[in-house]
């Protein structure tokens, strides 16, 4: 038995199902435990496994065509300055690296006239110098144009005499690219100044313009089980299979038996142990659960008497007594019970053994004559006599 009447008498209603229940705890964390195991959890992160570089430089170059600072066919490549007469035509070319041939590069070319008064630009022209899809080679995307220099001159010349003096007409030569590797897409940009001085012209400087891309990778990583979380689970299966067997073990608890233990655990500030005579009591009244006789207790202001040796609850109300026993009525509560075996015919049969008087002769049985004469047999000296 527990300390717990109310787990006693749960047990005894419905032990079976709470077996059942706690085996399938079990059973059902053991295949948990195997499947946390069997399934580890997995993280995916993002590593870094290298650089993707894209970049566009304008380069330029002029061919002499008379002999003079330089032989004539020299070739002049990105020159800090060149001569109008001697390099009239200036070649401009937008060359771009890529990580690979399959990278997508369209090359944008442009020079732009600009007329400004104090720092506010008033008037520009774009033109146009080059527009195209420039396909790798090499892993290399290349765009080329040629500019007439004579022909900038005369343009710039034109505008200016159309401003009247109000503001010099300045020339900026830009590119634009866009290019879309298969993890990046970008656009890169650059400009520089084109100076034209009389019988000279210049780039300010050969612009370039870059973008470094990180490669990256997807790395699923498998993680250990948790530790906790098996321990829990393990836990919880021994603790249910432990908790089904302890149950299964009380089994036999009687319902009845829990339920009374219940009631008297429940009502024990009502209850003493004591011992109840047979006689007690001119009328006895059987009530059908103890807590009847508990009522009668309440409602009487008395307590409840419990006879462990009868099994009976009981309230003494001047002559009545209210009592509850599971072994039935009252006079049913009187003696515990007996084994006892029955003597056989034979020994019933027997007769019982002669008393003798010890005496000087032979003993004489007591005759009813010899009791003549006596008048009160209550007296204690007739009694001496005899």
């Amino acid at each position: 038995m527990t300390n717990s009447p109310r787990l006693e008498l749960l047990i005894a209603k419905h032990g079976r199902t709470i077996v059942i229940a706690l085996v399938a705890i079990g059973l059902l964390s053991v295949l948990a435990t195997g499947w946390v195991v069997a399934n580890p959890a997995t993280t995916t992160t993002t590593q870094e496994v290298g650089e993707e570089r894209v970049e566009t430089d304008l380069q330029t170059s002029a061919e002499v065509v008379e002999d003079g600072l330089w032989d004539e066919g020299t070739i002049l490549e990105n020159n800090a300055a060149y001569v109008v007469d001697s390099t009239p035509e200036l070649e401009v070319a937008l060359v771009t690296t890529v990580p690979s041939d399959d990278t997508h590069v369209e090359h944008r070319l442009t020079l732009e006239y600009e007329a400004t008064r104090g720092d506010e630009v008033f008037w520009s022209e774009e033109v146009v110098l080059a527009n195209e899809t420039a396909t790798p080679s090499d892993e290399a995307a290349v765009t080329e144009t040629t500019i007439d220099i004579r022909e900038v001159i005369d343009e710039q010349a034109a505008v200016e005499d159309q401003l009247e003096g109000i503001s010099d007409v300045s020339l900026t030569l830009a590119f634009e690219t866009s290019y879309e590797t298969d993890s990046h897409v970008g656009t890169l940009t650059g400009e520089t100044p084109f100076v034209i001085t009389g019988e000279t012209y210049y780039l300010e400087e050969h612009p370039s313009d870059s973008d470094a891309n990180q490669l990256t990778q997807t790395v699923e990583e498998t993680e250990s089980p948790s530790s906790a979380l098996v321990g829990l689970l393990i836990l919880l299966a021994g603790g249910a299979f432990a908790g089904a067997s302890w149950v299964n073990g009380r089994s036999d608890i009687d319902v009845a038996q829990a339920r009374q233990a219940l009631h008297e655990q429940r009502y024990a500030e009502w209850i003493s142990r004591g011992s109840l005579p047979m006689w007690i009591g001119d009328e006895h009244v059987g009530l059908d659960t103890l807590e009847d006789v508990v009522d009668v207790a309440i409602d009487t202001n008395e307590r409840v008497i419990h006879d462990r040796n009868r099994g009976l609850f009981a309230v003494v109300n001047k002559s009545v007594v209210y009592y509850y026993s599971d072994r039935g009525g009252w006079e049913q509560t009187a003696w515990p019970d007996f084994n006892l075996t029955r003597q056989s015919t034979d020994d019933q049969s027997e007769s019982p053994p002669s008393m003798e008087l010890e005496g000087d002769g032979p003993s004489d049985p007591i005759e009813t004559d010899d009791l003549e004469g006596v008048d009160d047999l209550d007296d204690d000296d007739a009694w001496q006599n005899l």
